[in-house]
């Protein structure tokens, strides 16, 4: 008894070997297994000995001298044996067979119990199960279909290909092929042109069998290896012929698999491209429309042009806080999203390894040189319009105070010019004369009086010329008409003193009584009208202790009163002794004070005016005290707020940086802690909504200092937009980890070990130095040698700043430890579809691509410029190494 065993090293496949099992355990085969098997492997072999122009007739005579035995080997593994013995005798024959057997051995085969002389000696069992193993170990054991071999492979295969025709099912190579139907639906599959399938009957099954073995023997070169009636007259046909026979569809169409697999990996890679160009368009037209927005804005807030009134400038500032509270906020958040969408960009063309995103014109330089002009701009511009309101309200103030001053002045100056040109004293008596020089005498007291106030409204003048006050030139008139005016009157003032003087020795002396009322009554008018104008002084505050100092100031000129009432009781006790005398001594005559221009009804008079200004002062210092307790409860207010609000956001800052430096959790699990960060955040908005409104009353309330808070509202701004920004870049990075980790197929233990490295070695607090990251390297395992490192940071750090952020280095590790496409890949897939010519055709790509993906290699293919190309050839070389950017197309 004779056995043979297969082992093709694939392990034990009980299933497999149940044919032969039996087959040894009978002896014999089943005459018509026997039948099917010597007709269909004799095509088989033919179907490979043809290419040396010759065939065998008898299965087990034409393979006994073991020639076209070794011939059959040669052919279909393509090496060659030794060199056959050509002599006749039988030790010749077998020592061929013998060679043939070896080299069926060498190819991992184990056979057992399989000797020459059986062969040589004709054995039609022992040769079939030779043939066999030939079959199986150069058509069938090569077949794999997910992780599958040998015949479970090669039957997974006609099951997919087989799935979507009715009335097929294969589960098995004998009675599943019995009707035809299996045969038809692999050539319709492959070649729906030369078979209507929808026109088979399943009743019909020598139909069907005899239309696939001529279909697949005229249009596939698949020989007829079989005949249709040993198929539907056998109850189980043979396994191992309908085996032999399907594998030959099977690489007849393998090319055809093989082209579609191409195909499919590059339209994956084009894919990426299309929607990575997408995401570059947007980025673009998004930048422009920022750029656009802050070239437009930049100027407004650098232009430090100040406007004349206050009314203008206050309506500035109105103009910059709404574009503070609403203007800016949305711009804030597009430049946030814009750096996002940036991040995210490069990390899809990171992880499908493809060149990294140059914004046209440096637009990621521009955006963010020109944001950081922007703020540079707004820094100082809120900041100048304060002070430009402050000078203002001070002009005001100070126009104001002029004009009140020059009115005084021109009053009391009024009708002085002619009363100094007159001429009367040439006619006046001697007493007239003495009375005349005394009351210029009095004139020239009161004059020196004014001499304080004319330097006042000069004093004040200058000032408001030193301020750029807008209505300067008419001060300046009205002032240099008073100094003129005065200049005159002093030269007047001499010059009548100097003829008064001349005739002084003619001039007697006259009533005491009405020179001393004269003397005492002008310093107290002089006093009167110094405090009837203090009374009427305008004032301008900005904090309760001021208020309190003029308030202290208002009380101790009300201590002086007593005194001055008692100054005004003895001025008119003068004028009542005169009247005494006058009548005591029966004077007739019209008693005139030559020597005053004071009378009492005016010195009355004003005396009221004081004692009525009084009140009305304390009232306005009253208002001003209440106005002042009141900016100091919104001081109190927005401080209360602030000291809030600032280590609130400081806080959640720390959270964030806490959070993104956390390596126990999954990164979902970051995720879902970073949006819950993001919700808190959203939600506290009011707050800042609410503080930013106390901030606008105290502006228009025109406070401008707050000693309970070191927070301003600029700091509060700052901090907010620094969160937001803080929050969703963070969100943004867990997300980059995210996508790389999955598209990377990274575990998340591995992602936490990368984060623990990272944060072990990070001492600049979110990246590493050259030395930190030599150290982390080493730690992991890697040897590392100087060219080596270097190559590594060339990768990590190509900028050269000297250092690596968590980025790069998951970058790095993902490269390290995830496998990708790569343009070898994509060349060799356009290989295929090119059939192997260095260039493609137009009518390849479209006939294999579709259509929208086919176009855009077409646009895109530069001309094929190597030897050996016909017209219209594209160089699909140099297209998918310029996808990976490693050539300039």
């Amino acid at each position: 008894c004779t056995t043979m065993h297969y082992d093709n090293g694939f392990g034990d496949e009980e299933d497999y070997m149940i044919q032969e099992d039996e087959w040894d355990r009978d002896m014999l085969l089943d005459p018509a297994w026997e039948k099917q098997q010597r007709k269909t492997f004799t095509a088989w072999c033919n179907s490979h000995l043809r290419k040396a122009e010759t065939q065998i007739e008898n299965i087990e005579d034409d393979f006994r001298n073991g020639l076209k035995l070794m011939l059959l080997l040669e052919i279909i593994s393509g090496e060659r044996l030794p060199k056959p013995d050509r002599g006749k005798m039988r030790f010749h024959k077998i020592a061929n067979v013998n060679k043939a057997l070896d080299f069926i051995t060498s190819k991992g085969v184990k056979l057992v119990s399989i000797g020459a002389e059986e062969i040589v000696d004709g054995n039609v069992k022992m040769t079939l199960g030779m043939i066999w193993t030939i079959i199986l170990r150069f058509a069938i054991q090569d077949i794999s279909v997910e992780e599958t071999s040998a015949k479970e492979g090669l039957l997974l295969w006609c099951q997919r290909k087989t799935a979507p025709y009715r009335n097929v099912n294969v589960q098995n190579f004998h009675i599943s092929w019995k009707d035809g139907l299996a045969f038809c639906a692999l050539i319709h599959r492959h070649r729906p042109d030369l078979i209507d399938y929808a026109k088979l009957n399943k009743d019909d099954p020598m139909g069907n069998l005899n239309l696939a073995f001529e279909i697949a023997e005229k249009h596939l070169d698949i020989p007829k290896m079989l005949d249709a009636e040993d198929i539907i007259n056998t109850p189980k046909p043979d396994e191992r012929a309908i085996m032999t026979y399907v594998s030959c569809f099977y690489h007849a169409f393998a090319g055809a698999e093989q082209a579609e697999t191409a195909a499919n990996r590059i339209c994956k890679v084009l894919g990426v491209n299309q929607e990575n160009e997408k995401l570059m368009e947007e980025y673009e037209r998004l930048a422009s429309e920022l750029l656009e927005w802050i070239r437009r804005t930049t100027p407004w807030l650098e232009n430090r042009a100040a406007e004349k009134t206050m009314v203008e400038m206050q309506r500035k500032l109105e103009d910059f806080r709404d574009y503070r509270r609403m203007h800016k906020p949305p711009k804030v958040q597009e430049k946030c999203q814009l750096e996002i969408s940036f991040n995210t960009l490069q990390t899809k063309l990171r992880i499908s390894n493809r060149p990294a995103f140059m914004p046209s014109e440096g637009k990621m330089v521009s955006v963010t040189s020109a944001w950081q002009g922007l703020e540079g701009a707004e820094k100082g511009y809120e900041e100048w319009l304060l002070t430009e309101i402050r000078r203002l309200e001070r002009l005001d103030h100070l126009a104001e105070k002029f004009c009140q001053k020059a009115t005084t002045h021109e009053t009391w100056d009024s009708g002085k010019e002619l009363i100094l040109s007159q001429k009367d004293y040439e006619t006046a008596t001697l007493t007239e004369v003495r009375a005349l020089l005394r009351k210029h005498e009095a004139f020239e007291s009161d004059l020196a009086a004014h001499q304080d106030r004319v330097e006042q409204i000069a004093a004040i003048a200058q000032e408001l010329n030193e301020l750029d006050y807008h209505g300067v030139a008419a001060v300046n008139q009205r002032c240099q008409s008073i100094c003129d005016l005065w200049d005159q009157l002093g030269t007047l003032t001499q010059k009548r003193r100097e003829a008064l003087e001349r005739t002084e020795k003619l001039l007697e002396t006259i009533d005491q009584l009405f020179l001393e009322f004269a003397k005492r009554s002008v310093p107290f008018n002089n006093w009167m009208e110094g405090a009837m104008e203090d009374l009427q002084d305008m004032f301008i505050v900005h904090t309760i202790d001021e208020v309190q100092s003029l308030i202290s100031a208002h009380e101790q000129f009300k201590a002086t009163l007593p005194e001055a009432d008692g100054e005004r009781q003895a001025i008119l006790g003068i004028h009542n002794e005169v009247q005494k005398i006058s009548q005591s001594y029966g004077i007739k005559a019209n008693l005139l004070n030559l020597y005053s221009t004071i009378t009492t009804e005016e010195l009355l008079a004003k005396w009221d005016k004081v004692k009525k200004l009084v009140p009305q002062r304390e009232g306005s210092l009253q208002e001003e005290l209440a106005r002042q307790h009141t900016n100091e409860r919104l001081r109190q207010q927005f401080a209360t707020q602030a000291n809030l609000i600032g280590p609130w956001i400081q806080t959640r800052m720390e959270e964030i940086g806490r959070c993104s430096l956390e390596v126990g959790g999954t990164l979902e699990d970051q995720m879902t802690q970073l949006k819950q960060f993001e919700h808190v955040i959203v939600t506290y908005k009011p707050n800042i909504d609410k503080l930013e409104g106390d901030h606008q009353h105290i502006q228009e309330s025109l406070v401008f200092d707050n000693k309970h808070t070191n927070y301003t509202m600029e700091h509060i701004r700052v901090g907010w937009e620094l969160l937001l920004t803080t929050i969703a870049r963070t969100i943004n990075e867990i997300e980059t980890q995210i996508l790389t980790r999955d598209a990377k197929g990274i575990s998340q233990e591995q992602m936490h070990e990368f984060r623990s490295s990272f944060n072990h070695f990070d001492r600049k607090h979110g990246a590493m130095d050259t030395d930190d990251f030599r150290a982390c390297l080493i730690s992991m395992g890697y040897d590392l040698g100087e060219v080596e490192f270097a190559r590594i940071m060339m990768l990590v750090d190509p900028s050269a700043t000297g250092m690596v952020s968590f980025q790069s280095f998951i970058d790095f590790m993902t490269r390290e430890t995830a496998d990708t496409d790569t343009a070898e890949q994509v060349v060799a897939s356009f290989r295929i579809l090119a059939a192997d010519k260095p260039y493609i055709l137009v009518e390849e790509l479209r006939r294999e691509l579709p259509p929208d993906q086919a176009e855009y290699c077409i646009l895109r293919m530069p001309r094929y410029s190597g030897p050996g190309g016909s017209a219209g050839a594209l160089d699909y070389t140099a297209f998918s190494t310029a996808l990976y950017g490693e050539s300039d197309l």
